[in-house]
């Protein structure tokens, strides 16, 4: 069984940087990876000084040379199972293989949770986006539904119509759709209409053409925004008893400003503990989780009178 200072679970961007942070110490690391970062459907990672534009699968490339030319080791897999304590140590059971570890990462990102409309699945990323920061220059002066799905769907409404003037909002789950959220549409001048999505269609490049609504409407659409349910990857925690924090937007897991969990020896990093993260600030946390693993190994190794 080979030991490891500190397995990091998931190799995203959050994952990557605190790998890299931990072997420029000289720390024996091990990064365990699925392979199937949340940004995967996107051509292009946007907000990230130095590569705006660039292919977030070519980020996380780059990152893993990276870590690998400072000793990181990176294996693809999925980990089964995380047992032990800080006192007696982790175990990471991956497949056929099993890991000890001092220091838990778990970089493990969340879970899009979307509306139940067919085809949307397949827009999501591309046609069908949700963040004004991550896509919005993209889809500029496009024509955009907003669907109205959840507790942040109107202010989503706001965020975009500083980008495009032609924003219709679609009360999809009117329940959602608190006073508050149509006093703004209605303020903001956004037409609103009163029925559900029933399906989208596509042209022959994938691209978003129109959404059907329930009524029969046809509306001519270029990009759909819409709020996902995020929910942290966090089975592997709970197994540790670790306990989910609620969010409106759905759960996390509660980490301190060094990363440190309430499970001690165990850092939450990127999307798992800050559902907003983009990806400079998912890496900024994981740069920040491997200094503070670093320093709480040098502490833990002290002799003490």
């Amino acid at each position: 069984m080979e030991h490891f200072e500190a397995i990091i679970i998931g190799g995203g961007s959050a994952g990557l940087a605190a790998s890299v942070a931990l072997a420029r110490s000289r720390r024996s690391v091990l990064v365990i990876d699925e392979g199937h970062p949340r940004n995967e459907p996107a051509e292009h990672a946007h907000n990230v000084l130095g590569q705006e534009g660039t292919s977030p699968l070519k980020l996380l490339e780059r990152g893993r040379v990276e870590a690998q030319n400072y000793g990181a080791r990176i294996t693809a897999g999925t980990v089964d199972s995380l047992s032990g304590s800080l006192d007696e140590g982790f175990m990471v059971h991956a497949g056929n293989q099993v890991f000890s570890a001092e220091r838990i990462v778990l970089a493990t990102g969340l879970k899009d949770e979307l509306p139940r409309i067919p085809g949307l699945q397949q827009a999501w990323g591309t046609s069908a986006i949700h963040c004004a920061y991550c896509h919005g220059w993209e889809v500029r002066d496009q024509e955009i539904l907003v669907i109205g799905c959840g507790p942040m769907s109107a202010h989503q409404a706001m965020m975009f119509q500083q980008l495009s003037s032609k924003i219709t909002f679609i009360n999809h789950a009117p329940s959602e759709l608190s006073e508050e959220g149509a006093a703004l549409l209605a303020d903001l001048g956004i037409p609103v209409v009163n029925h559900a999505i029933q399906d989208l269609e596509f042209g022959q490049s994938g691209q978003l053409k129109a959404a059907k609504l329930d009524n029969g409407e046809r509306l001519q659409a270029q990009s759909l925004i819409v709020a996902s349910r995020m929910n942290a990857n966090a089975d592997l925690y709970l197994s540790l008893g670790g306990e989910l924090s609620e969010h409106p937007l759905g759960t996390f897991i509660k980490a301190n400003e060094t990363c440190a969990t309430e499970v001690p020896g165990v850092y939450a990093v990127g999307n798992a503990s800050n559902l907003g993260a983009m990806v400079m600030a998912a890496a900024a946390s994981g740069t920040l989780a491997g200094a503070a693993i670093n320093a709480d190994l040098l502490n833990s190794k002290l002799v003490k009178p």
